[in-house]
């Protein structure tokens, strides 16, 4: 009697590589990552209504003639031949040049200042951290409004000057001469505070070895600080220009509140005159062309800085 045997059970075969190699198995097709689009969605939404479309608003209504009440009508750079022939705007952008050419040195050299005097070894610098850094988070109208009390003839400023020197100060929110003077101390009293923090923080990043070495070979502190310590951090010098630039450009409250513009137009700045065309004077066109001036005046210099960051900021 022959016997059979069953036959065994073939696995199938594994194609194969031309050097012998298993090919990969088929990998399962993945579905496509929706959580990041839906959490960057509400922003993005909100950027689109309420940024790029008031921007694109505004631009179409800077070619109209177009009254709080009524149809518009179209005016073509008629608006923008206005505000250029106007004596108002004129002294509107110039003052807002002023502030912005006193304002950005001051406000970047006292955070730079603060920021190194307050290294590690003070005793308390936390609490002067805090200390600098509330009038940023303090409102500004209520600032302007403490202000404009120290200002004023026979207050803080005023009372202290006469007792203790018997010397009378003049009005400085009243005089041309000084009000603007008096609204860029104020604003940089108040804004400070967010660039030292910057500062701050970058100083602590500087590795300390590069800093003793130069000290054993005799270095002085201010040698430290600009050959060392300030390329180091040229990336942060660089972001608070950058911001304290575009919020200079846009100064309103502190004028507003403390001169209203005056006295004259000697603290009139471009913020307040759009402000006056659109909601005092009601010419939204006429408004609307002077932001989009004071958008690509922005434009211009922060892409300017942009460029020439090439040449002082260190990213190594």
């Amino acid at each position: 009697m022959t016997l059979t045997s069953e036959p065994k059970a073939t696995t199938p075969a594994v194609p194969l590589t031309t050097e012998g190699r298993k090919l990969p198995a088929p990998q399962r097709r993945q579905r496509p990552n929706l959580w990041g689009p839906a959490f960057a969605a509400p922003h993005a939404i909100g950027l689109g209504l309420f940024t790029l479309t008031p921007i694109v608003i505004a631009l179409v209504m800077s070619f109209h003639d177009w009254p709080m009440i009524g149809s518009p009508t179209f005016t073509g750079f008629d608006n923008f031949e206005r505000l250029f022939a106007d004596d108002t705007f004129k002294a509107a952008l110039g003052n807002t040049l002023l502030f912005v050419v006193l304002y950005i040195p001051l406000n970047l050299i006292v955070s730079m200042g603060m920021a190194a005097w307050l290294s590690p070894r003070i005793k308390g610098r936390q609490f002067f951290r805090v200390l600098f850094f509330l009038p940023t988070v303090t409102p500004i109208v209520a600032n302007a409004v403490v202000w404009r009390l120290i200002y004023e003839p026979g207050g803080t400023l005023d009372a202290t000057s006469q007792t203790l020197f018997g010397v009378e100060l003049p009005n400085f929110l009243a005089d041309p001469n000084w009000a603007m003077a008096a609204i860029v101390v104020m604003s940089v009293w108040q804004g400070f505070g967010y660039n030292m923090l910057v500062f701050s923080a970058a100083l602590d990043s500087v590795p300390e070895n590069q800093i003793e070495a130069a000290q054993l070979d005799g270095a002085s502190p201010w040698t430290i600080f600009w050959r060392i310590q300030l390329p180091l951090i040229s990336p942060s010098v660089f972001f608070a220009t950058i911001m304290t630039l575009i919020t200079s450009f846009q100064v309103f409250i502190q004028p507003y509140i403390l001169t209203k513009g005056g006295p004259g137009t000697s603290t009139l700045t471009l913020v307040q005159f759009i402000y006056n065309q659109g909601f005092t004077f009601q010419q939204l066109g006429l408004a609307a062309a002077a932001g989009w001036v004071l958008f690509i005046m922005i434009l211009i210099i922060t892409a300017v800085q942009f460029i020439g960051q090439k040449k002082w900021v260190h990213y190594d």
